[in-house]
């Protein structure tokens, strides 16, 4: 490391000569004054000291790392002087210690900066991306809800029906996005996670209605393919699983192909698992992108009609309720994206028949 120890002694080594030959000014040129101060920081020793300490941390040590490392060099500069019967003056012994002292101090004080910073930036990025997500969350359902309205204002629908659920639905949507949003303000929390059991079939049905007026406005083929049976039950944060759901039947809206159609189906499988699943004709995935598109502000083939944060809010959602989100590239075709989730078992289906 070459702002390290090393440098730090050839430094001590040219200190202690210009003080032996009276050129005091010179001594504190490369290892500044006692005490620290702006003096020290600017001097030889203060400027490497700096460094060293930034690089210390960009390999990941520890600030103990830091201290111990000049430290250990004290120890074996006494013990050698011990070893060879070569005691120190008490102006070497304050000139090495002032210089340990000065080292130290500038290491350590850009250890911790750049520390800091780093930490600042963390907690920013962090900040930036829950606001995204809820942003976008927003945006969806709000989306929705404008939908609804309009398609009961031109059509002049009645309020009772399955467009006025829709808009109802929507409505309740935006109204847990905010109470959650006021939540974590309020005790600096993670979103909740509140679990209920509900059956799949009526589930999928009010996802896809969520997004059939969406396909209806992008001109898009939407099919739900609603053949569940009616006894499978699922426990989980329904909202949670409705918005992944709901994220990725419209990401598929997006990039599925004209002439092509966008399916919401689901099934359980014998041992337990319940998967749905959104299969979209966008013609295949790029090498590579199946690796990174659940990343947050990732947008595919230069997208900029969102924030890139679709996949990763659903994929987020579905491991808040315990659940897997995988994609299956169909090459010249499409994908599928598959929410895996455990079947829900009733007490009645797991006693068995009474005896």
């Amino acid at each position: 490391m070459k702002n390290g120890i090393p440098l730090f002694l050839e430094q001590l080594t040219r200190t202690l000569q210009a003080e032996s030959e009276g050129e005091s000014g010179e001594s504190l040129r490369i290892s500044g004054a006692s005490g620290g101060g702006s003096s020290s920081a600017l001097s030889e020793m203060g400027l490497s000291a700096t460094a060293h300490g930034r690089q210390l941390l960009e390999l990941g040590y520890s600030v103990d790392d830091v201290v111990h490392g000049y430290g250990d060099l004290c120890q074996a500069i006494s013990d050698m002087a011990v070893e060879r019967d070569a005691p120190f003056t008490p102006d070497e012994f304050r000139t090495l210690n002032r210089c340990l002292d000065n080292a130290i101090a500038e290491a350590v004080s850009e250890f911790s900066a750049q520390r800091d910073l780093a930490t600042a930036r963390r907690y920013a990025d962090e900040a930036n991306e829950r606001q995204g997500v809820l942003l976008h969350e927003l945006r969806n359902s709000l989306h929705t809800a404008t939908l609804a309205l309009t398609a009961l204002e031109t059509g002049k629908l009645s309020i009772a029906g399955a467009t006025g659920g829709v808009l109802r639905r929507s409505l309740v949507a935006l109204t847990s996005l905010v109470k959650h949003a006021l939540d974590e303000v309020r005790l600096g929390a993670a979103l909740s996670n509140d679990k209920e059991v509900f059956p799949l079939a009526p589930f999928l049905a009010d996802a896809g209605s969520a997004t059939l007026l969406d396909a209806n406005a992008r001109g898009c083929s939407f099919v739900v393919r609603n053949t569940i049976d009616p006894d499978i039950e699922i426990k989980a944060d329904r909202q949670l699983l409705l918005g992944a759901v709901i994220n990725l039947v419209q990401n598929a809206f997006k990039f599925t192909r004209p002439g092509t159609e966008v399916s919401l189906n689901a099934h359980a499988t014998p041992d337990g698992i319940v998967s749905i699943e959104v299969e979209d004709g966008c013609g295949g995935l790029p090498p590579g992108v199946a690796e990174v598109m659940f990343r947050p502000f990732i947008r595919r083939h230069g997208d900029k009609s969102g924030l890139g944060l679709g996949l990763s809010i659903a994929r987020q959602n579905v491991e808040a309720v315990g659940g897997t989100l995988t994609v299956r590239d169909l090459p010249g075709k499409g994908c599928v994206f598959t929410i895996s989730v455990r079947r829900h078992a009733s007490p009645s289906a797991s006693e068995g028949p009474a005896k």
